[in-house]
């Protein structure tokens, strides 16, 4: 699967916009638009998307139980 298809994924299920993605991934707003238009990624580029992706992935942290003492 190519990035974009991992992107144009994410994208739907998250409902995101493409912008923010961009920018949360990479730090570019065009990001996905220039995907979009043929834009070829370094391998670096690829990794850090990657790696934004992997890291939104994660399940949620299960959150501490507090104490019914109150004490």
């Amino acid at each position: 699967m190519s990035v974009l298809e991992e992107v144009e994924c994410f994208l739907r299920e998250t409902k995101m916009a493409e912008t923010r993605f961009g920018r949360l991934a990479i730090r570019d707003p065009r990001l996905v638009h220039d995907l979009r238009r043929g834009r070829v990624t370094s391998d670096r580029v690829t990794a850090s998307i990657r790696a934004f992706l992997a890291a939104q992935a994660m399940p949620p942290r299960p959150r501490r139980r507090r104490s019914s003492t109150g004490g």
